[in-house]
Parts: C-alpha cells; sequence; structure tokens
C-alpha cells in the first residue's frame, strides 16, 4: 500500500472514530435518562435491587465478553502510548521509536509556564474551591483536573487536555476573588449619617484601597495573559515549519525556503515510481510536496520497518548499501545544520536512529555506546567515536563540509550546531553520490549507485 492510501485509511478511521465517540455520548444520555425514569416509577429499594443486579451483570459479560475477544485476537492489546501513560519509562525502555517522538518527551516546568501563564498559579485555588464546596459538577472538575494535569506531565502534547480546564478552574478562582473583593469598592459617604459610620470610616476606606487595587492588578493580569497567549499562537504555534526564518547580526529577517527548494528539486529531476530514503519526521513531506514515494512517514507502525532504516542509516556505507538494495531505495535525503546552525537535523536526532535501529533482531549489532566517545559523550569531532565519524548518515552530511568556512576564525569543517570541527573531512563516499544540496545545505539528496556490471 502506498504512503498516500495509509493516509487516507488514517483519515478515515479517524473521522469513524469521531461518530462513535458522538453515539457513545448519545447513548450515555439514553441510559441516565432511562434511570432517571425507573428511578421515579419504583420505589426505593426496588430501584436499588434492580440497579444492583444490572450493574454486576453487566460487568461481568463486558468483562467476560472482552476477556474472550481479546484471547482470540478479536481486540488488539493496548499500545505502546497507553502503556507510557501508565509509565513514563515504559517507551524508553521498550519501545524507543515511541519515545523518539518530541511530543511524547515529559512536559518540563517552563512549557507549562509558556503555555498557562498565569492559569498555573489560578489552578490551584480553583481546585481548592471546588473542594470546599463538592457538588456533583464540582467533583468532576477535580477529577478532570487532578487527572488531566498527571497526563500533561507525562507527554508534551497532552497539554491540550489540560488547557481546558485549566481555564475552567482559573475561571472559577477570579470569579471567587473578583466577587469577594468588588463588594469593598464602593464610594465612601461624602457625610456620616450614623456613628457607626464614623467609627468605620478609617477601616472602610482601607478595604477600599485593597479591594481597588487587587481589582486593577486582576484586570493587568488578565489583560497581560490575553496578550501573551496572542503573542504564543502567532509566534511559536502559527509558524510553519517548512519555511524557517532567521534574525541577523543587525535585525534583519533571513528566510530558509530550502525544504521547498529540495522537495521541487525531487519532484521535477527524479523519476516518478523513484523511492527516496530519509528519517520518518520528512515522510509526508516528500509525499505531499515532491509526491515520491517514501519507505517511511509520520504514520509508520511497522517497527521492523523503521527499525531497518534506521539501521542503514547507523551503518557503514558497505553494509547499509546492502540494506538500501534490499528496499530498493534510489534517493537518500538528510537534513544538516551545521552550516546555518539550524539545531533540528538528522545529527542531533542520530541517536534515535540507532535505538530504534538496535531495538529489532536484525539490528542487535547495534548498539548505542559503540557511537559515543571513550569518555562517555556524543561528539563528531577527533574525539568521536570511530563508529560514529564512518556510518553513513555521518558521512552524508559532512560530505564536502570540511572545506566550508562557517565561521570567521574557525577552521574548515566547523559545526555551528555542536560547535565543534568535524573529525572526519577527508572522505569520498562510495555507494552514494551527491544529486542536490540546497543553498543553506539544510536539505542534502544523493542517489544511490547501480551494482558495477561485473560482465566488464
Amino acid at each position: 500500500m502506498t504512503s498516500n492510501g495509509i493516509i487516507c485509511n488514517n483519515n478515515a478511521m479517524k473521522s469513524i472514530l469521531f461518530y462513535f465517540q458522538a453515539l457513545g455520548v448519545f447513548g450515555l444520555c439514553q441510559i441516565v435518562a432511562s434511570v432517571d425514569y425507573m428511578r421515579s416509577k419504583l420505589s426505593r429499594a426496588d430501584f436499588e435491587t434492580l440497579y444492583t443486579f444490572v450493574f454486576y451483570s453487566v460487568g461481568i459479560v463486558t468483562l467476560a465478553v472482552g476477556t474472550i475477544l481479546s484471547i482470540s485476537g478479536k481486540i488488539s492489546p493496548w499500545t505502546g502510548r497507553f502503556y507510557s501513560l501508565l509509565d513514563p519509562s515504559y517507551a524508553k525502555n521498550h519501545i524507543p521509536i515511541i519515545a523518539s517522538v518530541s511530543e511524547h518527551q515529559p512536559t518540563s516546568w517552563s512549557s507549562f509556564y509558556f503555555d498557562l501563564q498565569i492559569l498555573v498559579f489560578l489552578f490551584p485555588a480553583g481546585l481548592y474551591f471546588c473542594f470546599k464546596q463538592l457538588t456533583d459538577s464540582n467533583i468532576f472538575l477535580i477529577l478532570y483536573g487532578i487527572t488531566s494535569i498527571y497526563f500533561a506531565g507525562v507527554m508534551v502534547r497532552l497539554m491540550l487536555v489540560l488547557a481546558p480546564i485549566m481555564c475552567i478552574l482559573s475561571g472559577i478562582t477570579v470569579s471567587h476573588l473578583l466577587t469577594k473583593f468588588m463588594k469593598n469598592v464602593v464610594e465612601q459617604p461624602k457625610q456620616a449619617e450614623h456613628k457607626k459610620y464614623k467609627k468605620m470610616e478609617a477601616n472602610s476606606t482601607f478595604k477600599n484601597e485593597i479591594a481597588t487595587t487587587f481589582v486593577a492588578v486582576t484586570c493587568v493580569l488578565l489583560i497581560s495573559y490575553t496578550f501573551h497567549c496572542t503573542w504564543v499562537t502567532s509566534e511559536a504555534y502559527s509558524s510553519p515549519s517548512i519555511v524557517l526564518s532567521a534574525r541577523s547580526h543587525d535585525g534583519g529577517r533571513i528566510i530558509f525556503d530550502d525544504f521547498r527548494e529540495a522537495y521541487y528539486w525531487l519532484k521535477m529531476n527524479t523519476p516518478e515510481d523513484a523511492r527516496v530514503m530519509s528519517w520518518w519526521d520528512y515522510g509526508y513531506q516528500i509525499t505531499a510536496m515532491a509526491n515520491r514515494t517514501i519507505l517511511v512517514d509520520n504514520n509508520t507502525w511497522n517497527n521492523t520497518h523503521i527499525s531497518r532504516v534506521g539501521q542503514a542509516m547507523a551503518s557503514s556505507e558497505e553494509k547499509a548499501y546492502e540494506i538500501m538494495r534490499e528496499l530498493d531505495v534510489d534517493y537518500v535525503l538528510v537534513i544538516f545544520g551545521g552550516l546555518t546552525g539550524y539545531s533540528s537535523d538528522d545529527i542531533n536526532k542520530f541517536l534515535w536512529m540507532v535505538r530504534i535501529g538496535g531495538s529489532t533482531e536484525k539490528g542487535a549489532h547495534i548498539k548505542e555506546w559503540d557511537y559515543y566517545s571513550p569518555t562517555g559523550e556524543f561528539r563528531v569531532d577527533k574525539e568521536g567515536s570511530p563508529t560514529l565519524l564512518n556510518c553513513l548518515m555521518y558521512k552524508m552530511c559532512y560530505y564536502r563540509f570540511g572545506q566550508v568556512f562557517t565561521e570567521g576564525g574557525k577552521p574548515g569543517g566547523y559545526d555551528r550546531v555542536r560547535s565543534a570541527e568535524i573529525g572526519n573531512k577527508d572522505f569520498e563516499l562510495d555507494v552514494l553520490e551527491e544529486a542536490y544540496t540546497t543553498e543553506h545545505w539544510l536539505v542534502r539528496i544523493y542517489k544511490v549507485k547501480d551494482l558495477p556490471n561485473r560482465g566488464v
């Protein structure tokens, strides 16, 4: 099946799940309505007896049917993502392909504040106000808030689950506090009519000043939160990753359009049936913009297949050539940021390729520690591991880079991301030939050489 077919099937499954979610909510509403109807028609004792019987009957039947279907293979087991929610170290220890995704990393405190700002401080107070008045709705909010903040801490992508309840509980906090302090923001009586007003005049003035200050500060914080949300949305979450920008020393804006440049070159200069090998991060982009077949993409579930690609990237040229011929690869695409300082390149992702490549039986010979220096560091300079300095990924990224001067006062082959002079400069490629390198060297494309003509 082609990658386009996989994407279409995936989207179709998502649409079906959305419909089932709506039907599930509708079904729950019918169950609640039925329970209320039966409660109104039966005595309390009869209702409790019927409720207990139905509850245990449905529970036992559901458990039995679920067990039978699971044993027979009709229901697939829990996925690695689910286990990662219960045990944050599960994916790293057992399924590195899941742990390699940046969205599955644990959420840092800076990410919480960057996304939520003052909601981080208002959220605990909202829980406190809900605990003070334990109604059905408040209990729901407490459970929603506690579970969502746990899951958001396990995976950064689940910040989307936490955001709604953060807004609700923070709104409860602001409502309670403003309601209390607004009562004291009243106009002072110009002339006291009673003796008790005269005795309380000084105290009332003091309360009014505190209340006015608090309301003003709260308004400023809410306004600043609005501006913060607008800025985060426009700067951090609305910039297309396909086109990069940076600021020069004089404050001007530099645009890096290397991705589109490379994909256009692929589309115009390679056969329509060409197969491109790259890391899975760029699979959708190559399929959509270059209209070329790729080996792995963002929807690849076959761990063995993506492990094979990782093995090719982490192996020597000779071993990688065997794998590429096995996979019918015509071109190889890598992302390299050593010239421009783009840190999300394939060298920085390389250790995940090693871990995923070594996680299957065919890649058992690939050991992560072989790519570290004797001191246990991941280095690309002369102190780096010989296994790293001679693997396919290293050679594709740094081919001809040793003759390039990236910064004044630095030697040729100075990597601006790793802040080091590369350790392997003078080498030639045996099984690949450079097909295209973009303007800023962000994308490099290589053509796999044909097998030598043994008849000559």
